[in-house]
């Protein structure tokens, strides 16, 4: 028995030498809200992860001219900046070659400094606060327009659009929350816009009674909330007990598929206007349904919002990779800034700071339950 052991090895150790099993594995590190009231958001970005590892396994890609294997070393940052900070250390020390993520820009923009210092890649699907990419961190970047287009495309659509006269906001105090509710604040000022009253509550809280009553006071016909859809959906139907009629807006946070599901009844047809960072148009939008299809083919459900990003984000770092010949962070760094990359989300390039070129939002409403496009905006 020992000797068949001894030459089974010495067979396998010469099939790897002569190159019929040998592989580079790249690990790719994936960070994400995996449990907590997010968690459907994390899961649905980390799938898209693993969908385009999995796509580019089954492809044989080559770097450098060798055969690799990608490996996706997956965390949970359960949203919390200290829990990201830590996530980000464990994928430094387990010497990932790349980055995707995070989701929030309130562990993003912390992890950010621990990646460069490290000299890893980073690509977040969706953090939209403009603080990460403001830094100065040439590892950083982004495949999604920023909170001043989302926020300040939402308070300008919020005045000449929806034509809102008494205009209410209240943030969630995270940097995603703050900062998406101080560019729409910005944009309706600046449209001539009526704000009256601003209200601030917490990502983790049920309870808005206090706030909401504040604001019924005031009348207002829109309220704009910056903040998640775990807490959004709640919030409409307190909204609904108050007696509160107002449009409902946010930016991608409440964009959701769950939106309905959280809101219930509560969510009148037409009532929530929202936006999404990102949007395809015309030819684009067989890709997205093409991947969408595929996506809940594999994994049994639909996409809630992030996944494409992340899927297009994971294969802009590879095909950097193979354009640079080398999965070593600071070869393919510089092939990486000058990405020029059709993704399923659309052309992904990158301007000096990180940020996404030419950024596309789309704005919905909700009708029937189901989200329900109105237009792609850039």
């Amino acid at each position: 028995m020992k000797m068949k052991y001894k030459v089974s090895a010495l067979a396998a150790l010469t099939l790897i030498s002569a190159g019929v099993f040998a592989q580079d594995v790249v690990k790719i590190g994936h960070v994400g809200p995996v449990s907590g009231a997010i968690a459907h958001l994390g899961k649905d970005n980390e799938s898209g992860a693993r969908l385009a590892i999995e796509e580019l396994n089954a492809k044989g890609i080559k770097i450098g001219g060798k055969a690799v294997k990608f490996e996706l070393i997956a965390e949970d940052d359960a949203a919390d900046p200290k829990q990201g900070t830590a996530a980000a250390q464990k994928l430094v020390d387990s010497n990932v070659n790349g980055v995707i993520g995070h989701l929030n820009s309130g562990t993003t923009i912390p992890a950010s400094k621990i990646y460069s210092d490290a000299g890893i890649p980073q690509i977040s699907p969706s953090a939209t606060n403009p603080k990460y990419t403001r830094n100065g961190y040439k590892s950083a970047f982004r495949v999604v327009a920023d909170d001043t287009q989302l926020g300040g495309t939402l308070g300008k659509y919020a005045v000449t659009t929806v034509k809102g006269k008494s205009i209410a906001v209240i943030d969630d105090r995270t940097a995603y929350g703050q900062g998406v509710a101080e560019e729409f604040e910005k944009a309706v000022k600046a449209a001539g816009g009526n704000l009256v009253g601003h209200e601030f509550t917490t990502d983790k809280a049920t309870d808005f009674m206090a706030i909401l009553t504040t604001l019924k006071a005031k009348k207002p016909d829109v309220v704009f909330f910056g903040g998640m859809d775990a807490v959004a959906g709640p919030m409409l139907r307190q909204m609904k007990a108050l007696g509160i009629n107002a449009k409902f807006m946010g930016g991608d946070g409440i964009c959701t598929a769950d939106l309905a599901k959280l809101a219930g009844d509560a969510m009148a047809d037409g009532q929530v206007i929202c936006a999404e960072a990102g949007g395809v148009e015309g030819t684009q939008k067989k890709g997205m349904e093409d991947f969408k299809a595929r996506f809940k083919k594999r994994f049994g459900y639909e996409v809630q919002i992030y996944a494409p990003y992340v899927y297009d984000a994971v294969n802009v770092m590879v095909d950097a990779m193979v354009r640079a010949g080398s999965a070593n962070p600071s070869k393919y760094l510089d092939a990486l800034k000058k990405s020029n990359y059709k993704g399923v989300t659309g052309t992904i390039a990158f301007d000096e700071k990180g940020d996404i070129k030419n950024g596309a939002l789309t704005m919905y409403t909700y009708k029937g339950g189901n989200r329900s496009e109105i237009a792609v905006v850039r």
